[in-house]
C-alpha cells in the first residue's frame, strides 16, 4: 500500500518545506505521486463493489489526491507545500463532494469519509442538508457500527467558523454549523499502511462510514 519511501519523502518535506529543496528531490516526489495514484485505483476498485456512488464516479486517478502545493487561501502554516495527502476512493471534486478518503501523513494517518475543504457553495449545501434533516444525521451517528468505528463522531480539521444567522439556539444541527468542512475518521498506525493487506481494513472503515456518505448525497 504506502511505500516506505513515500513516508520518508513526506517526513523530509516537512523538514525542508521550500521550493529549492523540492526541486532537488523531484524523483522522490514523482515516486510518491505514482504511489498515491496506485492507492487511489486500489481504493476505488475495492469500494465500488458495495457503493454505487464509487462505481459511477469514473475515477481519474491522477486527480484523486490532494496536490502538494497549497493555495495561499488554504495554507495552514508557513510552508509552500502540504506535507500530508488525502487519497480519495470516489472521484467527483474533493472540494465539492462528500466521499471516502485515506489520509497519509507520518504519525497521523487515518481513514473515513468527509468533505474537509469545501468551496463556499459546497459548504452552503452541506449546511443546508444539516438544517433540513438533522434527524437523519442523528440516526447515522446512533448506528452501533458507526459509533464503534468512529468514537469521536463528527470531526473537523479547521477552526470553527461563524454559525449562520437565524439558526435557533436549540437546533439539533447547531454543534456542526460552525464547522468549515466535516467528516469522520479512524486512526491508523503508519506501520499498518505499509502492508498490502491493510486494504481490507480500510474498506471496512469505508463501509462503516457509508451511511454518512449517503446522508450527504
Amino acid at each position: 500500500m504506502v511505500e516506505p519511501e513515500t513516508f520518508a519523502f513526506l517526513a523530509d518535506l516537512a523538514l525542508n518545506n521550500r521550493k529549492a529543496w523540492l526541486d532537488d528531490h523531484r524523483p522522490e516526489r514523482d515516486d510518491a505521486m505514482r504511489n498515491f495514484t496506485g492507492i487511489a485505483i486500489t481504493l476505488h476498485d475495492y469500494a465500488e463493489r458495495y457503493d454505487h456512488t464509487v462505481a459511477d464516479a469514473r475515477l481519474k486517478p491522477k486527480q484523486s489526491y490532494t496536490k502538494f502545493f497549497q493555495d495561499p487561501r488554504d495554507r495552514s502554516g508557513p510552508g509552500l507545500y502540504r506535507t500530508e495527502v488525502d487519497v480519495f476512493a470516489n472521484a467527483g471534486q474533493p472540494t465539492e463532494d462528500f466521499g471516502y478518503y485515506l489520509h497519509i501523513e507520518p504519525g497521523n494517518c487515518h481513514a473515513g469519509a468527509g468533505l474537509f475543504q469545501p468551496t463556499k457553495d459546497a459548504l452552503a449545501r452541506l449546511r443546508l442538508r444539516l438544517i433540513e434533516d438533522p434527524e437523519g444525521l442523528t440516526e447515522v451517528l446512533s448506528d452501533p457500527d458507526f459509533k464503534a468505528a468512529f468514537p469521536d463522531g463528527i470531526v473537523s480539521r479547521k477552526p470553527l467558523g461563524e454559525v449562520p444567522d437565524g439558526l435557533a439556539k436549540k437546533h439539533p444541527a447547531l454543534p456542526y454549523m460552525g464547522m468549515v468542512g466535516l467528516g469522520c475518521r479512524q486512526d491508523l498506525p503508519d506501520a499498518l499502511l505499509l502492508e498490502d493487506e491493510v486494504i481490507d481494513g480500510i474498506i471496512e472503515i469505508f463501509r462503516a462510514a457509508s451511511p454518512l456518505v449517503r446522508y450527504f448525497e
